[in-house]
C-alpha cells in the first residue's frame, strides 16, 4: 500500500472514485509511511491520526452512498503550523505558542475540510515563517528528503519534504518572501504563490500581513490547480481578500504554450547563480521556444533593490504583528516575575529564538522616531517602483521564466551563521511578494550532485491560469536537447 503514497492527488481521485480503494485504506497507508520516515525526515510537529482515521472513514460512507465529492476528498495532506486548526495545536514552531490551541480554523482549513481531504497533520516551518532553511524551529530541524545531509529549505521546509518523501499527498504552506517556493524547489515538488488576496488569510498566523499568502505544494502541476481550485475565492473574514471571479484552473492545463511569450530577465543570470541552475533554466527556454513560445529578452532594473525592501517592509510588520505575544493572553509565560515590566521581558526573551528577535529588532529600529522615513517609507516607495517595473514587462510578456532559487540544497549549519548569506537564498523570489504577483516553482532537473532545480513562472495580477498553463506545457514536454538560448 506504500506505493498509493507515491501517486499524485488526481490519480488517487479517479481511484478512490472508482472504488479500486477506499479512503480509509489510503490514510492508513500514508500514517504508516510517516510513522517510517518521521524518524529521519522530520516534517511534522503534530500528527493528527485518530481525526485523519474518523475523516476518511466518513468519506468512505458518502463514497458507498454514491455522493458527488470533492477531486480532493479522502486525499492525505498535511497544513503548515502557522494556519490555524481548530482543537489541534498550531505552534509556529515557536516555544512563544508551544501549547497554544485555536478555537477557530483558518478559511483554507474549513475549505480543504468542506472538500473532506484528510488532513494528516501540522507541518515543521521556520520560527514564525522566518528562514529560508527550517532551521529555525523551536522543535526540530527537517530533512531534506532528497539528501538528509541539506536543508529543505523554508520556511515551508516541513511541507516540501512531506511532499517529496512521501509524507502527504499535499501541503498548505505560507509564502511571505519565498516560503513555498524556495522549500519546493530545493526539495523537487511543484510549489505556487497565488496572487496576494486571491487565497484568504484569515487563520494565517501573520508574520508581515502586507506579503504572507498560502497556496500549495504538489507532486505536479495538476494537482497544484487541483488545489488551488479549492481554496481560492473570496472571504467576507479576510479585509484583503479579492472579489475576483471564480475560475477553472483545470481548465488551464491544454499542455499547449504555442504563442505565448515569456520574459527571460537579464538581472536574474549576474553573479552568484550556480552554473548548474543556470544551465536548467536556460534549458527551459530552449524547451519553450520548441514548443512555438517567444523567449523575450526584458530587464527588472528595480530587483536589484528588492531583497533590502523586502527586509525592511517584512521586518517592519513583524514588529508590530509580534508585539501581540506578551505572555498575558496565550502561549508562552515566564514564571516567577515580580512586576509586568519583567514578565513582558522575560517571555519574549525566552519565548523568541534568535532570527525572530533579529527581525523584530530591525523592524522596530526602521519604524522609530527619527528612521522611519529614512527606511521604511523610502523601502516602501521602492516597492511601487517594483511593481511599476513588472507591470513594464508584461506589456510585452504573458509570464517571466527565471531560476526560483540561485542555489540549489545546501548542508546544515553552512549558512546558519550567517544571516546575510541565509537573506540572499530569497533574491529571486521577494520581488514577487513585494508586487503581490503569482508564482509558480516547478522542479526541471538536477545539478552535478543529483539535486533538484526549481524554475521559476512568474504571471501578471490573477493570471495563475497563464502560470499554470505554461508550467503544464514544460512538465508535459518530454524533449532533453539542449538550449541554444542565451541570457541577454
Amino acid at each position: 500500500m506504500h506505493s498509493l503514497c507515491k501517486m499524485t492527488a488526481h490519480a488517487l481521485s479517479e481511484k478512490l472514485k472508482n472504488k479500486e480503494i477506499s479512503a480509509l485504506e489510503l490514510t492508513k497507508a500514508q500514517l504508516a509511511i510517516i510513522k517510517e520516515k518521521e524518524p529521519e525526515i522530520e516534517s511534522y510537529i503534530t500528527v493528527t491520526e485518530d481525526t485523519a482515521l474518523e475523516k476518511a472513514a466518513e468519506v468512505d460512507k458518502k463514497l458507498a452512498a454514491g455522493e458527488s465529492v470533492s477531486p480532493l476528498a479522502g486525499i492525505p495532506m498535511g497544513i503548515k503550523d502557522n494556519i490555524s486548526t481548530k482543537g489541534i495545536l498550531t505552534t509556529c514552531a515557536s516555544k512563544m505558542l508551544y501549547n497554544y490551541v485555536p478555537p477557530f480554523n483558518a478559511t483554507v482549513a474549513e475549505k480543504l475540510d468542506a472538500a473532506d481531504s484528510v488532513m494528516v497533520g501540522k507541518l515543521n516551518m521556520d520560527e514564525f515563517a522566518m528562514g529560508s532553511s527550517t532551521e529555525n524551529s523551536y522543535f526540530k530541524k527537517t530533512k531534506n528528503p532528497r539528501n538528509t545531509a541539506c536543508v529543505p529549505g523554508g520556511s515551508s521546509g516541513g511541507a516540501a519534504a512531506a511532499v517529496a518523501a512521501d509524507e502527504a499527498v499535499f501541503t498548505l504552506g505560507s509564502d511571505t518572501g519565498g516560503s513555498i517556493r524556495q522549500p519546493a524547489s530545493l526539495c523537487g515538488v511543484v510549489g505556487m504563490k497565488p496572487t496576494y488576496g486571491l487565497v484568504s488569510r484569515y487563520g494565517l498566523v501573520a508574520f508581515a500581513s502586507s506579503l504572507d499568502q498560502i497556496g500549495p505544494l504538489t507532486k505536479d502541476v495538476t494537482d497544484c490547480a487541483m488545489v488551488l481550485q479549492e481554496i481560492a475565492g473570496w472571504d467576507k473574514k479576510d479585509s484583503t481578500s479579492l472579489p475576483a471571479e471564480k475560475l477553472s484552473y483545470i481548465s488551464a492545463l491544454t499542455g499547449e504554450c504555442k504563442g505565448m511569450r515569456i520574459g527571460l530577465p537579464r538581472e536574474y543570470f549576474g553573479e552568484g547563480l550556480d552554473p548548474n541552475v543556470r544551465e536548467a533554466t536556460l534549458r527551459a527556454a530552449g524547451a519553450y521556444e520548441k514548443m512555438g513560445a517567444e523567449i523575450v529578452d526584458c530587464s527588472l532594473p528595480m530587483l536589484a533593490y528588492a531583497l533590502e525592501t523586502y527586509y525592511l517592509i517584512s521586518s517592519a510588520e513583524a514588529s508590530s504583528n509580534l508585539a501581540r505575544y506578551d505572555g498575558v493572553r496565550y502561549g508562552y509565560r515566564a514564571e516567577n516575575c515580580k512586576d509586568l515590566d519583567e514578565l513582558f521581558l522575560r517571555t519574549r526573551s525566552e519565548g523568541f529564538g534568535t532570527e525572530v528577535k533579529r527581525r523584530i529588532m530591525l523592524g522596530t529600529f526602521v519604524l522609530s522616531s527619527g528612521y522611519y522615513d529614512a527606511y521604511y517609507k523610502k523601502a516602501l516607495k521602492t516597492r511601487t517602483l517594483i511593481r511599476q517595473d513588472f507591470s513594464n514587462v508584461f506589456k510585452k510578456c504573458d509570464c517571466i521564466l527565471t531560476p526560483t532559487s540561485p542555489v540549489t540544497a545546501w548542508k546544515f549549519g553552512e549558512k546558519s551563521e550567517n544571516p546575510l548569506q541565509m537573506y540572499l537564498a530569497d533574491l529571486y523570489t521577494v520581488s514577487v511578494n513585494i508586487a503581490g504577483l503569482p508564482a509558480l516553482s516547478m522542479p526541471y532537473g538536477t545539478d552535478d550532485g543529483g539535486l533538484p532545480i526549481g524554475v521559476q513562472l512568474i504571471g501578471n495580477t490573477l493570471c495563475e491560469n497563464t502560470v499554470l498553463r505554461a508550467a503544464y506545457a514544460l512538465e508535459q514536454d518530454t524533449s532533453t536537447g539542449k538550449t541554444e538560448v542565451t541570457a541577454r
